[in-house]
């Protein structure tokens, strides 16, 4: 008796279906579908197409924050203040000349930048305090010279020199070198106390005025 063998594909109905299956066994069966899908895969990655590519795309699109950004820092740039004052310190000096020095810097920083003062100048007649300002002019004079009005002091409308000590306010006086606000209202203090000045040299009871800072301003001064 022959064994059974499966019909062509036309002629076979449910039951030849079925017995195929258990001539094929279902280890063939699995082994053959496994063997379909992988096949599916593979050429399905083959052929499938590339991706945009998305990083390339996005590269050329400006990134808003960035331009915000560095907007913000190019304007904080043109907004910052200057970090230098240029002056001209001149007079009794070891090297007088323009100096450059950092925004901060006081009257000794460049009075020291010039080489120091000469062993001639007497530098008690000036503020070596006092804070510098862009084009200012530091004069350091002579022992025994006398000082003519700064060049670049800004003079409330309609001062002179000399200044009249029993007529000038505080705003006047501060300009006078090695004056400043506080002894400039110690002057006004005084001649209120006396009623007014008779001599230059009264200027002596005023505190914070030794005979150095009243010789240096005595040409600057009358009464």
């Amino acid at each position: 008796m022959d064994s059974w063998r499966p019909g062509p594909p036309s002629e076979r109905s449910v039951p030849d279906v079925i017995g195929w299956l258990r001539w094929i066994g279902p280890r063939k069966v699995a082994s053959s579908i496994g063997l379909v899908v992988a096949v599916a895969v593979i050429g399905w990655w083959f052929v499938k197409p590339d991706p945009p590519d998305v990083t390339a795309s996005l590269s050329r699109v400006d990134d808003p924050s960035t331009v915000a950004v560095d907007s913000t820092v190019a304007m904080a740039s043109s907004l910052a203040p200057a970090t230098d004052v240029v002056v001209h310190v001149a007079g009794s000096v070891s090297a007088p000349g323009v100096y450059t020095l950092t925004t901060g810097s006081r009257v000794v920083d460049a009075v020291a930048a010039a080489g120091g003062a000469l062993p001639r100048a007497r530098v008690d007649a000036l503020n070596l305090a006092a804070a510098l300002r862009d084009g200012e002019q530091i004069y350091v004079p002579a022992i025994g010279e006398v000082v003519a009005a700064p060049a670049n002091a800004s003079a409330p409308a309609g001062s002179t020199f000399p200044l009249d000590l029993n007529a000038a306010t505080v705003e006047q006086l501060d300009q006078l070198p090695g004056v400043g606000p506080a002894t400039a209202n110690a002057i006004v203090a005084r001649r209120a106390e006396i009623g007014r000045f008779v001599s230059v040299d009264d200027l002596l009871d005023v505190p914070g005025l030794g005979p150095a800072k009243v010789a240096a301003i005595r040409g600057l001064v009358t009464v």
